[in-house]
């Protein structure tokens, strides 16, 4: 079986070459999926994930756009089109300096079986652009936002490709990217989710993947007999994910004790309850500053620079911020240090030696693929609420998240549980994720 996942890869590695985060996601799923392959004759020998892992369409495009001075400035523009095998593409757009093909098709890969998971019509989508919103003024990100769509407009429809937002694209950015949408297609329709609430977004939508990630642990918690209450809790990132996962978490009578950007970790040994998580809501959304001036308003609190928080003692472990955050020395501390819970509300924050550490020393431990799922999955919702010109309530759109995660949960367990019971949730994401877009994929022949 080693053998096969290597001819596989080597195969994947000769279209990809230099692509090393692409390589990653598909490494992770081929190791999951290919032994279920050999297992299932229906699937075998139909090449099914070599088809999955090159894109139906990838695309690029440059992005010119003048900046406060007057100076013409150029951007690149990307939309990965994975899969549309079971729905419209579906993918949020990232900018970010570190946009590039490999980190848009890993992210685009991964989105197809997310996307699968919550058992919603959706395909897989991602894209973006290597411009930095961070120290640009709002009439600057306008000015590019504008730009981007002129060429992206052609690309998307509500039943064709729907992007979201992502890191550096929040409803500031997604209200340029619809406006301009709007003017040029001449018609309103849910092209874009993450949207305001007067003008077609849903409810629950920015709190979905931070809610959803703890939600996830929750029902790992649940099926050991225990839960959030008491426990320890360290996040990565302060955005949109790792906000609503502090909140979330406090909820649920846990303590919140770091939070993080690109400059450090920021410790309050305290727990950061509601009035300073309000704070930090603020200092982020608002002020855009950075994490370490928490300690203006709370100076007992400690900051380390140029750290993640994984060397801090915890119960639970949420990788809010980016890829690859976590590395394999960070697992082995994590775990030294008593963690028996790790939930991942990035997208494959956690590098491969970490989650291999995770999952031979047993603890829960689930991937972003099911545990974020619930930013697409309300994504999915506010799609649906805009075909029917409705708007759910909060305590709706809530329930219904919180039944996705059950089911995500659920598909895990039957595809992920081991002989002596560990639940393997890795392999058990990878597989269910799989069989509803392969199964697709067998029904619509050579396409």
């Amino acid at each position: 079986m080693d053998q096969k996942i290597k001819v596989f890869m080597e195969e994947v590695r000769a279209r990809n070459p230099h692509e090393k985060e692409f390589l990653q996601a598909v490494h992770e799923v081929a190791e999951a999926v290919i032994p279920y392959i050999a297992e299932h004759k229906l699937y075998n020998g139909r090449n099914i994930l070599l088809r999955l892992a090159e894109p139906e369409r990838a695309i690029t495009f440059r992005v010119p756009w003048v900046d406060d001075t007057g100076e013409i400035r150029v951007n690149r523009g990307y939309r990965i089109q994975m899969s549309s095998v079971i729905g419209p593409y579906k993918g949020g757009l990232r900018f970010h300096p570190t946009v590039n093909m490999s980190i848009l098709k890993f992210l685009a890969f991964e989105q197809v079986f997310k996307n699968s998971l919550t058992t919603l019509p959706m395909g897989g989508g991602k894209g973006g652009s290597d411009f930095d919103p961070k120290g640009k003024s709002d009439r600057e990100v306008m000015r590019f936002c504008h730009s981007f769509m002129t060429e992206l407009y052609r690309h998307i429809g509500p039943n064709t490709d729907v992007p979201a937002g992502d890191i550096g694209v929040g409803a500031r950015e997604v209200g340029f990217l619809f406006g301009m949408y709007r003017k040029i297609s001449n018609e309103f329709t849910g092209v874009l989710t993450g949207k305001g609430l007067s003008w077609g977004g849903s409810l629950i939508r920015p709190e979905s993947t931070g809610y959803g990630t703890v939600y996830f642990a929750q029902n790992m918690f649940k099926l050991k007999g225990d839960s959030f209450k008491g426990k320890v809790v360290t996040i990565s990132g302060s955005g949109n994910v790792a906000q609503y996962a502090t909140e979330k978490a406090n909820e649920l009578g846990a303590k919140v004790v770091t939070l993080s950007d690109s400059s450090g970790t920021l410790y309050d040994k305290d727990g950061i309850n509601s009035e300073k998580l309000a704070y930090v809501m603020h200092l982020k959304n608002v002020k855009r500053g950075r994490i370490s001036e928490y300690l203006e308003k709370y100076p007992t609190a400690e900051f380390f620079s140029g750290k993640t928080p994984w060397h801090i003692p915890c119960d639970v472990a949420l990788p809010c911020a980016t890829q690859n955050e976590l590395h394999g020395k960070d697992a082995a501390t994590l775990i030294e240090n008593g963690c028996i819970c790790v939930s991942e509300g990035a997208n494959m924050p956690s590098t491969p030696k970490a989650m291999n550490a995770f999952v031979n020393a047993k603890i829960l431990y689930a991937p972003g693929k099911a545990s974020n799922a619930g930013g697409v999955a309300v994504s999915g919702l506010e799609m649906a609420q805009n075909s029917m010109r409705y708007s759910w309530s909060r305590e709706d759109v809530d329930e219904k998240l919180q039944g996705i995660m059950n089911q995500i949960h659920d598909s895990c367990i039957e595809h992920g549980t081991d002989p002596d019971g560990y639940i393997n949730y890795v392999r058990g994401a990878n597989i269910a994720g799989f069989v509803k877009v392969a199964d697709a994929v067998l029904a619509q022949g050579v396409v």
